[in-house]
């Protein structure tokens, strides 16, 4: 449950670090380091904390020592950076408790924190880009999270407040080709306001630049699903009084065995928009990719089919892991062809653990010949949509 701006905030009392244990599962595998990269000098895997939330985790977890434990797990193999958000129940404050159980092994200047503002709920109604509430949202984040300032502050989910321009569900790699002008990305269409909600965006960006300069926030940027208006409200800023470009961009589900597009999108983002810093969240595709779809989900019929057949071909080569693992190495392999962080959801330390196994093997080639094999049989499982983006926001 999304906590309103202005209400009590709920505490989270987790247990002292003395009582708190630090046995084998707590300490990190001797193995390859992660890297960094990008301006921002991110770990190539950054943590995903709305598992800190009761989206993904019950009361029982999330108030008992496993956040602290998986916190400092990570932070012990390098994942030095975390990514939340206003949005994600009460992952803001669970993550800044850990952090502060945490701060005499890692002190604020170890990591850096990034979190989200302008959403509070499920449906359009419930976000406000507004500048007093992007405000409110930030001061607000910088209590929760026990600091004076904050990495990056994006603003969340812009599909949902920006001006519709564009197919809003289909193969979006046609934005950077023949269909650039209805996407509103043709040459000369760069500073175009379509209306009230790309004003609306501008406002908001001009209020995080406000809080940039005031000290509050170190980088600016947006996220969001749909690519295209990733890219066209990036070049909007860009072409729009200071005529500075955003500092970073975060993409999600574009950058897995299903929908890969990202890759396409990345040269634009980067040349044309003038982005340093790119990231990419959910290799596994909100879920997606794992043998329990969520019922929330919003794959049609047809992708909930091409991942049943995904998995099945990733059993039928008596895959270790499954398309679980298929999944991830190929978010990983990709983010590491492209130069950009994966955000990745971690809800304990067994998790971790896997996750930097699955990103060794990877880095390491370790069956790389079967592994690429493997992924192409899945992306050919999802047949005409493979690349296929449904609609955010939802008709």
């Amino acid at each position: 449950m999304v906590v309103p701006l202005g209400s009590p905030q709920p505490v989270f009392a987790l247990p002292p670090l003395d009582a708190i244990p630090d046995g084998e599962e707590d300490k990190p595998v001797d193995g390859l380091a992660l890297g960094k990269i990008g301006s921002m000098d991110l770990p190539e895997i950054v943590f995903g904390a709305a598992t800190f939330s009761n989206t993904y985790n019950p009361d029982s977890t999330i108030t008992s020592d496993i956040p602290v434990r998986t916190t400092r797990l990570a932070l012990r193999y390098g994942i030095n950076a975390f990514d939340t958000s206003a949005y994600y129940g009460p992952s803001e404050i669970v993550l800044g408790t850990a952090l502060k159980v945490l701060e005499l092994e890692f002190p604020r200047s170890s990591y850096k924190l990034i979190t989200k503002c302008g959403r509070y709920g499920f449906t359009q109604a419930e976000f406000d880009y507004s500048p007093a509430t992007i405000r409110a949202s930030v001061k607000r984040s910088l209590e929760r999270l026990h600091t004076d300032y904050l990495d990056t502050v994006y603003l969340h989910d812009v599909e949902y407040v920006c001006t519709p321009v564009g197919p809003p569900s289909g193969h979006h790699a046609a934005a950077l080709a023949d269909q650039s002008a209805a996407y509103g990305l043709a040459p000369g269409q760069e500073a175009t306001v379509w209306g009230p909600g790309d004003q609306t965006i501008l406002d908001a960006v001009a209020e995080l630049r406000k809080l940039q300069d005031e000290g509050a926030v170190k980088h600016i940027g947006i996220s969001g699903y749909p690519l295209p208006t990733l890219l066209r409200l990036a070049l909007l800023v860009l072409h729009t009084a200071p005529y500075r470009p955003l500092d970073v961009l975060l993409s999600y589900s574009h950058s897995n065995v299903q929908n890969g597009t990202f890759a396409a999108f990345v040269p634009p983002l980067r040349t044309r928009a003038q982005i340093p810093q790119l990231l990419t969240a959910s290799p596994l595709n909100m879920g997606l990719l794992t043998p329990r779809v969520p019922a929330w989900h919003p794959a049609t019929p047809e992708l909930r089919e091409g991942a049943r057949r995904a998995s099945e071909a990733c059993a039928a080569e008596g895959w270790a892991g499954g398309l679980v693992d298929v999944a991830v190495g190929y978010g990983f392999r990709l983010g590491a062809e492209l130069g950009v962080p994966v955000v990745v959801g971690l809800s304990n330390p067994g998790e971790v653990h896997e996750s930097v196994r699955a990103w060794r093997a990877v880095r390491e080639g370790k069956d790389a010949g079967k592994r690429v094999a493997l992924e192409q049989r899945v992306v050919e499982a999802f047949g005409e949509h493979a690349g296929w983006s449904w609609a955010s926001p939802p008709p």
